[in-house]
């Protein structure tokens, strides 16, 4: 290299401390020991901007590599230099942040003990220049951290980044030294190559604060990086992305942004007297009330309501819908009202059928088919030809969703032993059956994406440690989770039409906006949103799961802030159907109303990622726009939030259509009807029981019902039933299943 255009500078580098100043770098003597003290410090001067513009390490890592993710020699036995000089030159690209982070790693992996690297982490504390009082301010506080984080950014003239941070934790304070003196003075481009598994490698937690201690490093550094790409847009004259519109919810009232929001507020203080004529129905009528989440926010806003003068009212996911409504029973109510799509009154009426409550009457809140196009996709030839495969394939099990219908379930079980599940417990299901068969072959249906998502989850459990498979499931390890991958199939054309749009438009948008928010996804999002949700995941931030699985995180997430006792705005992007919007505010509103006066204050906002088109089921949609077929609905596609509800092609979905057919004056309709004793109002209201029988001759209601006990049993037991079990081993010689009496 010519002396004319570079100049090569020897650098001392230490592998045990920096100066959190982008102008000094950090040294230390080959022949330091981790473990001692005091640190040296010299000090690098940049060169003058027109002679030199770039810094380059000398050890060059190979072109096609990632300079991050070079593997470590021992940190004990080799030299603690990972960069021990560096070139200077205008033609290459800056390569300080990986030798900087490289270097970072090699010194707290040189640390064998947790106290050690604590103790560094103390010391680098104390290197952290002072934080401005005034930009301690919320908007500069870093969600999902234990402990109180300041990061404040700027770009500067050269268009590098600066970066400040305090905590008042002082070992929080040393995450933040080591991530500011590695990327203050960096180029946007070096900041966002920087990955959050990057920083697993420095392993620094204690006993007990292990999570919360690696997810500071995480989300220290995607605040950062969010911040960069805000500054990159402004400067660029980027206009920013629209955010997504949200309820903020406060013990004081709630406040809405944007249209959808707007029209999910309006009914969350419903009309009282809507409230009281129901109740009094209710009442009258011993009626009971079993409700999806998903309900349109009038519906859920009454009902909540209700709920405090009528204790037979029950919303939460499809599983416990059939187990409120036998409560329901024993306490004396003599009709269940089911608000959810049909295959959920089905199963309704099944389940009081198989408990004994034959007269209880069981009604539907439309004189029309409820839809869902996930239960339509495992009725299609194509799913009774993927389960005839099943059916060739040594020891089977097919594993359906529950959101499916109980003729699905029935004529399934008969071609293959079937045990249903949720999104809950999908995932332990499929590993108990193969501990219990482990040569099994396990076909999941009818969903497409979690079929997708329960591989890849899988597949990433391969890379966990033994010890880490053993937390998920006590008797699996890498090995046998390898084993196991070639023989779990699922069927790849069945979709929930609301989970189906989120993607494209909308993750962009989170990845923009939202990378530092709580991130919560159903099971059944497609690939790229539940990626999202799962590195989210890991870092603490984010749940992936059922409706139950994504409240519940909810609340916990909110109750650690309470125990806080100190000012927070966290915020959650509601990745499912958006009347579950009413549930959340109900729990959010108890809790913060539960805290002590003159505590902190808790600001808990709820962002729906919808897409800046949406679809809507409104009649009166304007002529000449585009429909679309989604499952079996042919909806206009309009500009905008219709009505405050809907869903995008594009990415993003505000509410199934299938789900707003129960509307409240079919409720009040029905309720005000009861008893039918004439069968003439209400007959195409009535949830009819199954008359049909199956190819074997045996009842739809009778089979259809077993998968859905032998769920019930390993949700009890954690153990698949013995019946279940000699099912898969012992099917008929013909080549199909027979349910075994």
């Amino acid at each position: 290299m010519e002396a004319s255009s570079a100049t090569t500078m020897a650098l001392r580098v230490s592998s045990s401390s920096f100066s959190s100043s982008s102008s000094s770098f950090f040294s230390i003597s080959p022949n330091h020991k981790p473990n001692s003290l005091p640190f040296k410090f010299s000090t690098f001067r940049p060169p003058q901007p027109t002679l030199l513009k770039s810094l380059k390490c000398i050890q060059t890592l190979p072109s096609n590599s990632n300079p991050l993710k070079q593997p470590l020699k021992n940190p004990r036995s080799a030299s603690p230099f990972s960069c021990s000089a560096l070139t200077l030159s205008s033609s290459q690209t800056t390569e300080l942040v990986p030798c900087k982070l490289q270097t970072l790693i090699s010194e707290f992996q040189a640390l064998s003990e947790p106290i050690d690297r604590v103790k560094r982490l103390l010391h680098y504390a104390t290197l952290l220049p002072p934080f401005n009082d005034s930009d301690r301010v919320d908007s500069n506080r870093v969600m999902g951290c234990t402990a109180q984080v300041w990061l404040e950014a700027k770009m500067d003239k050269e268009g590098k980044m600066r970066f400040s941070a305090d905590s008042d934790s002082e070992i929080t304070k040393g995450f933040c030294s080591c991530l500011v003196s590695v990327l203050d003075g960096a180029s946007p481009d070096e900041v966002l190559m920087v990955k959050t598994d990057d920083l697993s490698s420095l392993n620094v937690g204690l006993p007990g604060a292990q999570r919360s201690r690696v997810n500071t490093w995480h989300n220290v550094l995607v605040s950062m990086q969010k911040k960069t790409k805000a500054l990159v847009a402004e400067q660029q004259g980027r206009p920013p992305f629209e955010p997504f519109p949200s309820l903020v919810i406060t013990a004081d009232g709630i406040h809405a942004k944007g249209s959808l929001a707007e029209a999910q507020a309006r009914y969350l203080l419903p009309d009282e007297s809507k409230v009281e004529e129901l109740v009094n129905v209710l009442k009258e009528k011993k009626i009971g009330i079993v409700a999806h989440f998903y309900m349109d926010p009038e519906v859920q806003g009454i009902l909540t309501a209700a709920q405090k003068h009528w204790p037979h009212i029950h919303i939460s996911d499809s599983l416990v819908m059939a187990d409120s409504a036998v409560n329901m029973a024993k306490a004396g109510c003599e009709f269940i009202t089911v608000l959810g799509v049909d295959f959920m009154s089905e199963n309704v009426r099944a389940i009081l059928d198989q408990a004994g409550f034959e007269k209880v009457g069981v009604y539907r809140m439309s004189n029309e088919r409820i839809g869902c196009s996930l239960a339509d996709a495992a009725s299609s030839p194509s799913y009774m030809s993927y389960l005839e495969a099943a059916s060739r394939s040594p020891n089977s099990l097919h594993v359906v969703y529950i959101n499916t219908s109980l003729e699905t379930k029935a004529y399934a079980h008969e071609l293959v032993p079937t045990i249903t599940c949720t999104s809950s417990n999908v995932v332990q299901t499929i590993l108990q059956a193969f501990v219990q068969v482990p040569d099994a072959n396990i076909w999941y249906g009818p969903d497409s994406y979690m079929g997708a998502n329960i591989r890849e989850l899988l597949q990433q459990m391969t890379k966990m440690t033994d010890e880490e498979i053993a937390e998920i499931h006590p008797e699996h390890n890498r090995d046998s989770i390898r084993s196991l991958l070639p023989r779990l199939h699922y069927f790849q054309d069945g979709t929930c039409i609301v989970h189906h749009l989120f993607g494209n438009e909308v993750v962009d948008r989170i990845k923009e906006m939202y990378c530092d928010a709580y991130l919560t996804a159903h099971f059944e999002v497609p690939g790229e949103m539940f990626s999202l949700a799962m590195e989210a995941k890991r870092r603490g931030m984010g749940v992936v799961g059922s409706t139950q699985n994504i409240l519940d995180f909810i609340k916990q997430r909110i109750q650690e802030a309470l125990d806080r006792n100190v000012n927070e705005h966290l915020q959650f992007v509601l990745g499912t159907e958006s009347g579950m919007v009413t549930s959340i505010v109900a729990a959010v509103r108890g809790l913060l109303g539960s805290a002590r006066s003159g505590g902190a204050e808790i600001n808990v906002e709820i962002v729906f990622p919808v897409s800046s088109e949406s679809v809507t089921t409104s009649s009166n949609a304007s002529p000449g726009l585009n429909s679309v077929k989604v499952g079996d609905v042919i909806l206009p596609v309009i500009p905008g939030v219709a009505s405050g509800e809907g869903c995008s092609i594009n990415g993003g979905c505000a509410s199934c259509p299938y789900m707003k057919m129960n509307s409240l004056s079919s409720l009040l309709k029905v309720c005000h009807h009861l008893p039918d004793e004439m069968n003439f109002a209400l007959s195409a209201y009535e949830a009819a029981r199954f008359k049909l029988q199956t190819p074997n001759g045996k009842s739809v209601a009778d089979v259809g019902c077993e998968p859905i006990l032998h769920m019930r049993h390993f949700q009890a037991s954690k153990k698949l039933p013995e019946k279940l079990i000699s099912h898969i081993l012992h099917p008929s010689g013909n080549g199909s299943s027979s349910v075994l009496n």
